[in-house]
């Protein structure tokens, strides 16, 4: 008998804010697209896909297009979907940037 494997969503485990909040730094520390996009996707649908494409003032179907394994989200979408998410993004000088 083979071994027996379930489907994992990342989302159904993320049920705090805190936890969502500490995936969207560790991605974002990264600065990895793939990885701040997936990031991404997997705490709006934590939080619930439609209203959060509502507030971030796209559909439910471009935010999953945008959101997907492939996805390139357009800046504004993404600004969107940061804000929708309670998000705030902020710029500091980079290690090697600062005097």
């Amino acid at each position: 008998m083979g071994l027996e494997t379930f489907p994992y969503d990342t989302a159904e485990h993320l049920a705090t804010a805190d936890a969502q909040h500490e995936l969207l730094v560790d991605a974002l520390e990264t600065g990895d697209a793939r990885y701040i996009t997936h990031a991404l996707g997997v705490v709006a649908r934590a939080r619930g896909m439609t209203s959060i494409a509502k507030d971030a003032g796209v559909t439910r179907e471009a935010l999953y297009k945008a959101l997907r394994e492939d996805g390139d989200p357009k800046l504004s979408t993404l600004l969107g979907v940061l804000r929708a998410l309670g998000v705030e993004l902020t710029a500091k000088p980079h290690d090697r940037l600062a005097s």
